[in-house]
């Protein structure tokens, strides 16, 4: 397993990611995009009206919803799906950011004693969120159980639950073998037809243009879509801050991919958090 430090440096890494991600969040508009008034260098408050109020330095609900899982992790020290039911619904009573439709069909769920409660959601964002569960996770099945649960109190998808354990798997491969490249087609020979296919087409995409290949895939915040997006990411860049900067760039779900592109790539052995630049690192909260 990881050790604690390690742990700790991906959390705050896809906090890190969401928070950079902010400011072109949701602008699907290619025209908007390219006359965003942000500054790519720096983190942004959001152009998006679904985040209206929000900061700079702030997080998306995706960010926000991770940081509840962290402290559940810190009071708590393990991890039960009844027991964080109650919490993140405690925590949803009263938040004033957004609620996606993933979120409104759970507490659906919830009110009407359904479980697990998640949704039928298809999108990607709830994988970026797991890294808190490396946290009282004593090996890798412990892990990848405590995913899937995780991933069915909110998004209850056949499609979420393999995706989220094709990811978790390739957390641990990356840690491992310390190259992203060879962990995928590893890994990818395991999986089904699908996420096979999404990976062929990933891969082929890598010498593209970053924003060409996002908009080709689709922007938007499904699995189908955004999987490939990620990959691409992993396979076209080796520098962190430039691959968040280009998946900003291409605008629509840029969260979710930034989330889960950065927890993968972040799991390798020589990554640290020299690879952020000190600026991003001011985010309204404190994990190390």
């Amino acid at each position: 397993m990881l050790n604690n430090k390690k742990i700790k440096e991906l959390i705050l890494s896809t906090l890190v990611a969401d928070s950079y991600s902010l400011g072109s969040h949701w602008v699907y508009d290619e025209k908007q995009l390219e006359n965003l008034d942000i500054n790519w260098e720096e983190l942004n408050e959001p152009k998006a009206l679904w985040h209206k109020g929000k900061k700079a330095g702030e997080f998306t609900h995706y960010g926000d919803q991770t940081l509840w899982l962290y402290q559940y992790i810190q009071e708590t020290q393990h991890f039960s799906i009844d027991e964080y039911t109650k919490y993140w619904l405690d925590k949803m009573q009263c938040y004033d950011g957004y609620i996606d439709g993933a979120t409104k069909n759970t507490l659906k769920n919830i009110e009407e004693n359904i479980s697990p409660s998640g949704s039928e959601s298809t999108d990607l964002s709830i994988i970026g969120r797991i890294a808190p569960l490396l946290l009282v996770s004593e090996n890798k099945q412990e892990f990848f159980e405590n995913v899937e649960n995780f991933v069915k109190i909110t998004h209850n998808s056949n499609e979420a639950v393999t995706s989220s354990r094709f990811f978790a798997e390739l957390l641990f491969e990356v840690s491992n073998t310390n190259d992203i490249k060879v962990s995928i087609e590893k890994l990818k020979e395991k999986f089904d037809s699908r996420i096979q296919n999404f990976i062929v087409e990933a891969i082929a995409s890598k010498d593209d243009d970053t924003f060409d290949a996002i908009r080709k895939f689709g922007p938007a915040c499904d699995i189908n879509g955004g999987f490939q997006s990620v990959i691409h990411l992993l396979f076209k860049y080796d520098n962190l801050k430039d691959m968040l900067i280009y998946n900003a760039k291409a605008g629509g779900e840029t969260s979710a991919r930034a989330m889960l592109a950065t927890l993968i790539f972040m799991a390798q052995e020589n990554k640290h958090l020299s690879q952020i630049p000190n600026s991003w690192l001011n985010i309204k909260a404190t994990i190390i």
